[in-house]
């Protein structure tokens, strides 16, 4: 029935534009996100009336399934603005209050307002990169002892072979990630000193020149030019804002080269040892079935995770993501079990 879905669907957004607006308590945004439940609500009210023409009873009562209670928690753990992309999947709307570039009136009025604006949303991005990561030690690691165990049953083989991969890969995803977040770093502090240099040797050209982006973007003329005169007079905010601005690099989303290293190597670690377990415990009798198992089971947990992100089902999501892995893994199996035949 998409009556029934469609009511459901209103009341869930009701339920988080609520939650939103609790931890927006105190700001302007906490008016928006209530008006916007109410709204939900009314647009529910005529699903329930079409409900009841269909001849369908109306549900006394919105029940939140899991999903949206993963979210909600999200919501209040880590504040709406950092996992705006997992709101957005779940169709809730009035995200772009939390963008630098806000629309209807998008230039920011105050010092604090620029601030404000400028927050950026890594944490989703890392939580994100996280599940990714232990999806790819997962599967590569997985691949790796099936390919290997086609070709050999021998314990200690597939045990050294796949330990070997696990850190060779962990170390590469590691490396990898340190050298890409360093040379984004190293750009933006080279970016950095270029625009310190000119703001400190001609402030009133960079202040025409910000005048010029707050006017693009909608602001009358000499508002734009009072409010760029007053970011530039603040050497530290003026710079900030140009870098944003003209630019458009923000160094709240850059991170840390180390921090992204670390957890690159331990996300792979942390998917690369399911399928490995079975042969660091020892286990005698079908090791690679129990690791084939819980290969399985972490494959759909991951995709239903990873559902969060595309606003699928979790179902959906855990089902696609146990077909691809273990596609992967089948194949890999065949082509070392024929290998193992063909050098034997």
């Amino acid at each position: 029935m998409h009556e029934l879905k469609s009511w459901k669907e209103e009341k869930r957004s009701a339920y988080l534009y609520r939650i939103i607006s609790d931890q927006e308590s105190g700001t302007p945004r906490q008016l928006l996100f209530l008006e916007l439940a109410k709204e939900a609500d009314s647009q529910s009210g005529l699903w329930a009336v079409e409900l009841r023409k269909a001849g369908h009873p109306v549900p006394e009562k919105y029940a939140p399934d899991l999903r949206v209670r993963v979210v909600a928690w999200l919501t209040r753990r880590l504040g709406p603005r950092k996992i705006r992309p997992i709101l957005a999947a779940i169709k809730i709307r009035g995200l772009s209050v939390y963008s630098s570039r806000r629309l209807g009136h998008p230039v920011p009025q105050t010092i604090e307002e620029v601030g404000a604006s400028h927050q950026g949303g890594g944490t989703s991005g890392g939580l994100r990169a996280a599940v990714f990561g232990v999806n790819d030690g997962l599967v590569s690691i997985a691949c790796l002892v099936m390919g290997v165990a086609g070709a050999s049953s021998e314990h200690g083989v597939i045990l050294l072979t796949g330990v070997a991969g696990l850190l060779a890969g962990a170390f590469s995803m590691a490396a990898g990630e340190y050298v890409s977040m360093r040379s984004q770093r190293e750009m933006f502090e080279y970016q950095i000193g270029l625009e310190r240099d000119e703001l400190a040797q001609y402030p009133s050209q960079e202040a025409a020149e910000l005048a010029l982006i707050y006017r693009a973007r909608g602001m009358h003329a000499d508002e734009a030019k009072v409010l760029a005169e007053r970011m530039i007079a603040d050497p530290e905010m003026g710079l900030d804002t140009l870098a944003r601005e003209e630019l458009g690099l923000n160094p709240d989303e850059l991170g840390s080269p180390w921090v992204a290293a670390f957890s690159s190597f331990f996300s792979f670690v942390a998917g690369g040892t399911i399928p490995l377990l079975p042969y660091l415990l020892d286990i005698q009798r079908h090791p690679l079935l129990v690791a084939v198992v819980l290969t399985g089971g972490a494959l759909f947990i991951v995709g239903a995770v990873l559902s969060l992100f595309t606003g699928r089902g979790a179902l959906w999501g855990g089902l696609r993501m146990l077909a691809i892995g273990g596609s992967a893994g089948l194949v890999t199996y065949l082509i070392g079990d024929w290998m193992g035949a063909v050098l034997t």
